[in-house]
């Protein structure tokens, strides 16, 4: 197994920033033979840290590395620092491009990795939950599929909110530097309800969607809320909850389950 660390310069964020990544490149042929995964070429799968985070809280809080042996996945972890992958005002701050553009072909060029949509995919965790959703949607020609954990998907929390407003986690002034105007959150682009329905109108493909959500997790109702709103749209959806709260032990029952289903 190949574990990089790397800080690569990126023209959209304006600065160096540090990306993690795994590949299961050097397997000796002992450890791979039987398994089918190492017939067909490498996948390759984007994988989006929470608030707060950091780009190695995967390596250090999950079993990725023994999963990308075992699926033949390339595993790519960038810093999203606190920008729900969105891309944010002002010049350096485009975290959407950075991840479904620019990140993209980097690694793809870099390590020789396949350049089709149907061996590309995404996922994350809370902040990287909704990053996932909404990058994958923002360039549902890059991404075959997506992958959602206990995603923060709080556009409604914080839509038409005022400036002294403030909850647990933050206040108006990073929401809105974060998603922009919260009285336009409805018809914005860093809305991933609003970019399903567009995508819809122009007759686009809409990447299928892998949720999953501990039933006593903070987030569990916003949740629901947006599985139904895929339902009434139609999107294919694969909905899951169970037991648990906002923690590894739940991310780990379902990082499995989340590969074998973006495997097909």
């Amino acid at each position: 197994m190949a574990v990089f660390q790397m800080d690569v310069f990126s023209k959209a964020l304006e600065r160096k920033t540090c990306i993690h990544m795994v590949m299961p490149n050097d397997i000796p042929p002992t450890m791979t033979e039987g398994n089918e995964n190492y017939i067909r070429k490498m996948k390759v799968l984007f994988l989006l840290h929470g608030y707060s985070g950091s780009s190695n809280d995967w390596l250090l809080g999950s079993t990725i590395q023994e999963l990308a042996i075992k699926y033949n996945i390339a595993i790519v972890m960038p810093s999203g620092d606190n920008s729900f992958y969105l891309d944010g005002k002002g010049k350096g701050r485009a975290y959407c491009r950075y991840v479904g553009e620019e990140l993209v072909d980097y690694v793809r060029d870099t390590f020789s990795l396949s350049k089709d949509k149907e061996d590309t995919y995404i996922g994350g965790l809370s902040m990287g939950g909704f990053g996932a959703i909404h990058t994958g949607l923002y360039y549902p020609e890059t991404f075959g599929k997506i992958v959602a954990l206990s995603s923060a998907l709080i556009i409604h929390n914080i839509k038409n909110k005022t400036e002294e407003f403030e909850d647990a986690i933050a206040d108006y002034a990073y929401y809105s530097s974060v998603f922009g105007d919260l009285d336009k959150l409805e018809s914005n682009k860093n809305n991933p309800e609003y970019l399903i329905k567009e995508l819809k109108k122009e007759n686009k493909p809409i990447p299928a969607i892998y949720m999953a959500c501990g039933t006593e997790d903070f987030l569990i109702q916003e949740n629901r809320a947006f599985h139904k709103f895929l339902e009434d749209e139609d999107v294919d959806v694969e909905y899951i909850e169970s037991p648990g709260i906002h923690d590894w032990n739940f991310w780990n029952s379902y990082l499995e389950p989340s590969i074998q289903w973006i495997l097909g």
